[in-house]
Parts: C-alpha cells; sequence; structure tokens
C-alpha cells in the first residue's frame, strides 16, 4: 500500500512539472508570436500609407456625408498620386496638397447642405484590425491621412492609400487583383502573406481549451 502511495505521489508531482513546464511553453510561445505580430504590423506600417475619415456623428445623415467626403478627396488626389511610384512620393504629394485635400472635402460637405468645419492631417494613427477585400492589416500605429468631418465622433472610414487599394479612378472600390500585385511589390514575402491571412495571429490550443482563456 505504501509502495503505491509513492508510486502516487511521484505521478503527481511529475504531473505538476509537466503541467508548469506546459504553460511556461505557453507563455514564451506567447511572447515570441506577440514579438512578431508587432514586428510584422511595424513592418508593414513602413511600406503603406492609410486614409482614414471620421464622420461629425452616427446620424444617417452624417453617415452618408462621410462617404461623399471619402469621394470628394479620392477624385481630387486621383490626377494628384496617378504618377506616384512611392510611398514617399505619396507622402510628399498628400503633404504638398493638404490644403486643397481640405477644400474637396468642405466643398463636398457644403453641397450636401452642412456647414461642418473639416480638419486635414497627414499623421500618425492607432488603427484597429481592419479587412479591405482579402486583405487584414493588424492593428497598429500607422502613418494616414486625417480628414476629420465637424467633432469627429461618428463611426470612421478607412481604406490604404498606398499602393492604392481603395480606388479604381474616382470610385471608392477594393480590386483584389490590382491590390494583390500592388501589395505584394510593397511588403516583403512575410508581410504580404500575413495580410493575406484572417488576421488572427493568437496562439491557440486546439485540444487545451482551458489555456486559451488565460493566453487567448
Amino acid at each position: 500500500m505504501k509502495r503505491l502511495k509513492d508510486i502516487g505521489s511521484v505521478l503527481k508531482a511529475d504531473f505538476g512539472i509537466f503541467f508548469l513546464l506546459l504553460l511556461l511553453a505557453a507563455g514564451l510561445c506567447r511572447v515570441y508570436q506577440d514579438g512578431r505580430e508587432q514586428r510584422i504590423q511595424e513592418g508593414i506600417a513602413e511600406k503603406v500609407l492609410r486614409f482614414h475619415v471620421r464622420a461629425n456623428s452616427d446620424n444617417a445623415e452624417d453617415q452618408a456625408l462621410k462617404l461623399k467626403v471619402r469621394d470628394a478627396v479620392g477624385a481630387y488626389m486621383r490626377e494628384h498620386l496617378k504618377d506616384a511610384d512611392s510611398l514617399s512620393e505619396c507622402r510628399e504629394t498628400v503633404r504638398e496638397n493638404l490644403e486643397g485635400i481640405a477644400g474637396a472635402a468642405q466643398a463636398a460637405v457644403r453641397a450636401e447642405g452642412f456647414a461642418y468645419a473639416v480638419a486635414v492631417r497627414l499623421e500618425e494613427t492607432a488603427f484597429p484590425e481592419k479587412t479591405y477585400g482579402a486583405y487584414t492589416f493588424p492593428a497598429g500605429e500607422y502613418q494616414a491621412l486625417n480628414v476629420v468631418i465637424g467633432s469627429g465622433r461618428g463611426h470612421n472610414w478607412w481604406c490604404v492609400m498606398y499602393p492604392n487599394i481603395c480606388f479604381s479612378g474616382s470610385v471608392y472600390k477594393v480590386e483584389d487583383k490590382k491590390t494583390g500585385e500592388a501589395l505584394r511589390r510593397a511588403l516583403t514575402e512575410e508581410e504580404y502573406s500575413a495580410v493575406l491571412k484572417s488576421g488572427d495571429y493568437r496562439i491557440r490550443f486546439k485540444y487545451l481549451d482551458f489555456l486559451n482563456r488565460w493566453f487567448g
């Protein structure tokens, strides 16, 4: 009987050590994965320019106005960006045309009968994870052309100005084939592969669901 108890104690001790090692391995994997995700996001952010339109409010009229402003800015920038072959050229073109962009956006607001002021800035902006067509961009800091209508408290609209995956001509439309070619040229193979995925890079334990609550 004593021998059985001794064996049981050893097994419990071994299981405890195994469980602790499992937790340690899971924690190390999570740290590695978080570091990889951040590295990929930062790499992507260095190669793209986002486009962000913030509506005055969430009422139907303000949300519709947001899309009118989006299209007005897209139409205005179409000619200016047609010869921009790099991120630096795109960024510089946007910077040089901030006043014109603001004018186009303000004109769209007034054409719809509103008196909201419009603020336009090129700046670092925190974005949530966002999907455009087949491509998912991870959450993080990106440089963006921000167009803020009125108070800017409504639901926002996001896209990517460079490489252009937002507009076909002056019309908003994500075209996966053209987008894929542009993104493939701009990003590394690892970054391009990442944006093609669902965007969920977190560790998942298929057979140990209870660990998901700890590390998910």
